[in-house]
C-alpha cells in the first residue's frame, strides 16, 4: 500500500502529544586533530543487557561533537582503525568537492590502517553533521556519526543549546548485538533497515534538568538509516527557526507533528512550559501512540525566568540563500522506479540491461530514469552559476530522502512559491515534487537517497557542476 504524506500527518495528529558568498576553498592553517574510526563497546541497551559493540569516532557514540565560528576551519587527519575502508563525509556543508568524502566520487576510500586529511573553511552557520561514507549501510548502522555544529557571529538568545541525534538500532533481543546481515534483500528492496531500538545521542533514557520558562535551542538530527521520526512536544513550545542548518526567514510556529527524515535536520527554539517539578517531553509518534524521545526535567534555579519571552528575531541569512532565474533555468527530470510492489520490468546496471529478476539475483532493486547505481556519465552536467530545475518522480510506493551534497535547493510549490532552503526532501510514494537550485559549487557531486539500504541496491547518481 502507497503510504503518503497525508497518510503519515493523520496518523500523527491523531495522537494527543500534551498527554505525554560562501568561501568554498580549502583552509590554509590549522591545527590539524585526529579523528580515529575504532570499534568500541558501549552501553546502548538497559543495563540487564551486554555492551553493544560499534563503530565509533574516537570510540565514543555519537561521536565527538565538531563547534565552530562561522568562516572558522575544520581540519581533522581521519584515521582508520576499522576493518574495512572507509571515508567522512561533511553532510549539508558547501565545501571544496575534493573534501566531500565521497568515496569513489571525490576521493578513494581510506584503507584500513591509513589516514585522510581533511580541511575546510566552514562558510554556514546552522547544525551540520559527519557520517562515514563508504559501505554507507553498515558503517553508519554500527555508529560512525557526529555532529558538526557551526556557530552564528551572535550566538542566539537562548539559555541552552543542545544537539539530540536521533537513530535506531536493529539489535538482537537476546544479545543486545546489531543484527549483521546490513544487505538483507528485505530491507534493501522495501523501507530500509529500520531499527527496533531507538535512543537520543547513544542513549535510551536521555534526559535534561531545564529551570521553568527556560528557553531552550534544540538541534535535532536524524541519523537513523530508514527511519522517518514523527515529532510532537509536550510541555515544550516555540518555533522551527531553522531546516537543514539553513535558516528561515521568519521562525514558524512548531507544527503539531514533525517530520524527520533520515539525513534532515530543525532548530527549533521551545520554551519549557511545563510547572517546576515535570517533565517535558520531545515525543516520539507511532501507531497514534507517543512515546519520550527526549526528557526535560524541569527543576528550580536561581535563574528561572518569572515570564515566558515572546517570538524570537530570525536566525541570521548565510550567504547565498537565493535561488533566481527560475525562467530560465536548465529542466531536468529524475524519476525513481523499482522496490518490492513496484512496476520496475528492467534497467541498465553496470552498463548492461538486465530484467527484474537478474536485478533482484544482484541485490539492486531500485533505478533513475532506467539506470541502477553509479555511472560514469553524470545525470546533469551544468555550468557554474546556471540555475538548475530537478522535477523528480517517486514511481514507487515507499518515501525516499533525497540528499544533494555539496549545494542547497529550494522545493518549487505548484503556485510557483519557492520553499525553505535545504539539503534533503521526503518524497512519498506516488508523489512528484519539483526543486530549484544555483550550481556554485564547482566538482562531481552525489545524489542520493538517504534511506542507505536504498543507495546501496540503486539509489545513486551524481552531478557535474563545470
Amino acid at each position: 500500500m502507497t503510504q503518503t504524506r497525508r497518510d503519515v500527518l493523520q496518523m500523527g495528529a491523531a495522537f494527543g502529544v500534551a498527554a505525554m558568498v560562501p568561501t568554498f576553498g580549502r583552509a590554509q592553517t590549522a591545527d590539524m586533530q585526529r579523528i580515529v574510526a575504532r570499534p568500541a563497546s558501549v552501553q546502548l541497551a538497559p543495563l540487564e543487557y551486554p555492551k553493544t559493540d560499534i563503530w565509533g569516532y574516537d570510540g565514543k557514540l555519537p561521536g565527538p561533537e565538531i563547534r565552530v565560528p562561522q568562516g572558522g576551519r575544520v581540519a581533522r587527519r581521519f584515521v582508520n582503525e576499522l576493518p574495512q575502508a572507509s571515508s567522512m563525509h561533511w553532510h549539508g556543508l558547501r565545501i571544496e568537492n575534493a573534501m566531500d568524502g565521497v568515496a569513489g566520487l571525490t576521493q578513494d576510500a581510506v584503507p584500513s590502517g591509513d589516514t585522510f586529511d581533511y580541511e575546510f573553511i566552514a562558510p554556514d552557520a546552522g547544525t551540520f553533521w559527519y557520517h562515514a561514507h563508504n559501505r554507507s549501510t553498515e558503517q553508519v548502522a554500527r555508529g560512525l556519526y557526529g555532529a558538526l555544529i557551526v556557530e552564528e557571529p551572535t550566538l542566539a538568545d537562548v539559555d541552552r543549546d543542545e544537539v539530540l541525534i536521533l537513530d535506531d538500532w536493529l539489535l538482537n533481543p537476546e544479545t543486545g548485538q546489531l543484527d549483521p546481515d546490513f544487505d538483507a534483500p528485505h530491507n534493501s528492496s522495501h523501507a530500509g533497515r529500520r531499527g527496533n531500538f531507538i535512543a537520543t545521542n547513544g542513549s535510551f533514557d536521555s534526559t535534561w534538568e531545564v529551570p521553568a520558562n527556560a528557553r531552550l535551542r534544540l538541534r535535532l538530527i536524524n541519523a537513523a538509516n530508514a527511519r522517518v521520526f514523527q515529532l510532537g512536544l509536550s510541555g515544550l513550545e516555540g518555533w522551527m527557526m531553522a531546516l537543514d542548518g539553513m535558516p528561515l526567514e521568519n521562525p514558524e510556529p512548531i507544527p503539531e507533528v514533525i517530520l524527520l527524515a533520515p539525513g534532515q535536520r530543525v532548530d527549533l527554539f521551545v520554551d519549557v512550559t511545563a510547572p517546576m517539578g515535570e517533565t517535558a517531553h520531545l515525543v516520539r509518534i507511532e501507531d497514534d501512540q507517543g512515546f519520550s524521545q527526549a526528557a526535560f526535567s524541569v527543576v528550580d534555579a536561581l535563574d528561572s525566568s518569572k515570564e515566558q519571552r515572546g517570538a524570537p528575531v530570525p536566525l541570521p541569512p548565510n550567504p547565498n540563500m537565493d535561488v533566481p532565474n527560475l525562467e530560465t533555468a536548465r529542466r531536468i527530470t529524475l524519476d525513481m522506479e523499482g522496490g518490492a510492489m513496484g512496476s520496475l520490468e528492467s534497467a541498465v546496471l553496470d552498463g548492461e540491461s538486465m530484467d527484474f529478476r537478474e536485478l533482484v539475483a544482484a541485490n539492486q532493486f531500485w533505478s533513475f530514469n532506467g539506470v541502477v547505481g553509479m555511472t560514469e556519465t553524470p545525470l546533469a552536467s551544468i555550468s557554474r552559476g546556471e540555475t538548475a530545475r530537478m522535477r523528480i518522480a517517486n514511481n514507487t510506493v515507499f518515501p525516499h530522502a533525497m540528499h544533494l551534497h555539496g549545494m542547497h535547493f529550494r522545493e518549487i510549490a505548484e503556485d510557483g512559491t519557492l520553499g525553505p532552503l535545504r539539503d534533503t526532501l521526503l518524497i512519498f510514494g506516488d508523489e512528484s515534487r519539483e526543486i530549484a537550485f544555483v550550481a556554485d559549487n564547482p566538482g562531481k557531486w552525489l545524489f542520493h537517497c538517504h534511506m542507505l539500504s536504498h543507495a546501496a541496491s540503486g539509489m545513486m547518481t551524481w552531478i557535474e557542476v563545470a
